[in-house]
């Protein structure tokens, strides 16, 4: 876990490097829209839940606002603003428990776009930050642990988003798109010090998205 922090910085100073490395485009392309999918969702636990799922079930909602804007070839920037559902399952003898965690979460993202002008694929990787603005819990908890089942300590999330995707831009009626994405946090939901039960327990995810973009046009 000390190394995602090195790693998202590469990985982000190595993505704007190639942004300032490509031609401008003599017209900027500046979309608004939304979007709307669905999410397999879980967390990691060290140590570990052992009754815990490998995936939430069921899938659980996600949506939200989008901005982008594309200045030069190849690359652009996307901001997004999200209602997310994430949490975990257990099952098992005497433990049916699902634990629903409720976010609002805004990614910063570098758009990287490739193919002809109306059939593109693409690919989605930045940072994200974002707040657990509702708690929910259903079933029965496992009697025989308890740490898992204590309220949230940490509600504020950060952490980083990748998608892989392909869009369809037309002539008069504005962009469809369909996008896979993963989202991985780094901060922990529990407290993680030394004398904590859990060294981290970090929520992940796993979504399919359907967005549709307006392109608003510029002289």
């Amino acid at each position: 876990m000390k190394y995602n922090k090195l790693i998202l910085t590469i990985a982000l100073f190595v993505v704007s490097l190639s942004i300032v490395a490509q031609p401008r485009l003599r017209r900027p392309e500046i979309y608004i829209g939304g979007h709307a999918g669905v999410m397999a969702s879980s967390m990691i636990f060290d140590p570990e839940v052992k009754a815990m799922e490998i995936l939430q079930s069921p899938l659980s909602a996600n949506g939200g606002l989008m901005f982008r804007y594309a200045g030069h070839k190849v690359c652009a920037v996307q901001v997004e603003l999200n209602y997310m559902q994430r949490g975990w399952r257990e099952t098992g003898e005497n433990v049916n428990y699902r634990r629903q965690l409720e976010y609002i979460e805004i990614p910063f993202l570098m758009h990287l776009y490739f193919g002809k002008k109306n059939m593109r694929g693409f690919l989605n990787l930045g940072p994200q930050i974002g707040y657990c603005i509702r708690d929910t819990e259903y079933g029965t908890p496992n009697p025989n642990d308890k740490y898992q089942y204590e309220d949230i300590q940490h509600p504020f999330d950060w952490g980083a988003a990748g998608g892989l995707g392909l869009y369809y831009r037309t002539n008069n009626i504005g962009l469809f798109q369909l996008e896979a994405r993963f989202n991985y946090s780094f901060s922990s939901i529990f407290d993680n010090g030394t004398n904590d039960h859990f060294k981290f327990a970090t929520p992940i995810g796993v979504s399919i998205n359907f967005a549709y973009l307006w392109e608003l046009k510029v002289k």
